[in-house]
């Protein structure tokens, strides 16, 4: 199937030694047409200094044991957070770190398809050796004289002389900067980065409607985090999760990230879009327990109801109405 520019693959991994399928999301980084491929471009996560907690599990199976050949289990392509091809909006593409990767797709999709459409690319970085798709990026503006490149190091090198436009971070200052008309604007990239770009442009008076955003979150996660109840004869055991309609109680299991992730595993396929807490496709209604969000919803919650997406059990006894 076909894809907008912007949305992501969601691919199921049975990787040895795990009694469940893994399950990820990854941006499609590329835009062909007609479209006869999809890409996807995956960081290895290492394990993080000083802290408690796995490398990541899926990219490093990617990375090691994925060849010509394999095959992976996906879903069609989804996700609400696209360009819209059509208009003549000018577009601010703004990302940091691996949050680069969908706005490829979005400046090959405007290059290709709309290419009077001006359109300004800015990504931040800490140095050349971080800075993912510099070459492409650059490939594409070579293509598109109204696609106008900016990348900003944080920790510029000496050898980085010549690849980069600014020192610092990408902040609403510099896009005002660059930037002097109405526009839309596509942010994808860190929390703290986001929310920092986001509340930049409220206050300077752009509309939230012309405002999108996706946040790229990292998977790792302690070993320990699922909750335990204990039983009569004293012994520890996991929290349970009742999926009422399809009439399953299942032990909760710390190899899932989330609610949602772990329905999929057990072959229930709850609808979804952002898998972020952002577009509020996931909400389902709470009819016993608690849970916890695993980052702050952005989307609106009804009363009775939680955001699988991005929330985990708190109780020893989660009934969800799936």
């Amino acid at each position: 199937p076909g894809f907008q520019p912007g949305q992501f693959l969601t691919i199921k991994l049975d990787i040895p030694g795990r009694l469940k399928p893994v399950i990820r999301t990854y941006s499609l980084s590329d835009y062909p047409d007609p479209c006869d491929y999809y890409r996807l471009s995956i960081k290895r996560e290492p394990m993080p200094k000083g802290l408690d907690v796995p490398p990541g599990l899926a990219s490093n199976f990617m990375h090691d044991c994925v060849d010509v050949g394999s095959v992976i289990q996906a879903k069609p392509p989804a996700g609400n957070f696209i360009l819209d091809v059509s208009q003549s909006l000018p577009a601010v593409l703004v990302s940091n770190g691996v949050g680069i990767t969908p706005l490829i797709s979005m400046a090959k999709a405007v290059t290709r398809l709309h290419p009077d459409r001006p359109i300004w690319f800015v990504h931040g970085a800490r140095d050349g050796r971080y800075h993912a798709f510099r070459d492409e990026v650059q490939a594409i503006a070579q293509q598109n004289p109204n696609l106008i490149i900016h990348f900003a190091y944080s920790r510029p090198r000496e050898e980085d002389t010549g690849h980069y436009h600014s020192t610092g971070y990408v902040d609403v200052e510099l896009l005002q900067s660059l930037v002097r008309q109405d526009a839309e604007y596509f942010l994808c990239g860190s929390p703290p980065f986001l929310e920092a770009i986001r509340a930049g442009l409220s206050q300077v008076g752009v509309p939230a409607a012309q405002v999108f955003f996706e946040m790229f979150t990292t998977a790792g996660r302690a070993m320990d985090d699922r909750p335990m109840v204990t039983a009569s004869n004293g012994h520890r055991k996991p929290a349970e999760i009742v999926f009422a309609q399809s009439k399953q109680t299942i032990a909760w299991d710390s190899d899932a990230d989330n609610l949602l992730e772990f329905a999929e595993a057990h072959d229930l396929n709850p609808p979804y879009s952002c898998r972020q807490g952002i577009c509020g496709t996931c909400q389902c209604r709470l009819l016993e327990g608690e849970v916890t969000y695993t980052t702050k919803p952005t989307a609106a919650i009804e009363d009775g109801s939680v955001l699988i997406c991005i929330s985990k059990p708190e109780t020893a006894r989660v009934v969800l109405e799936l």
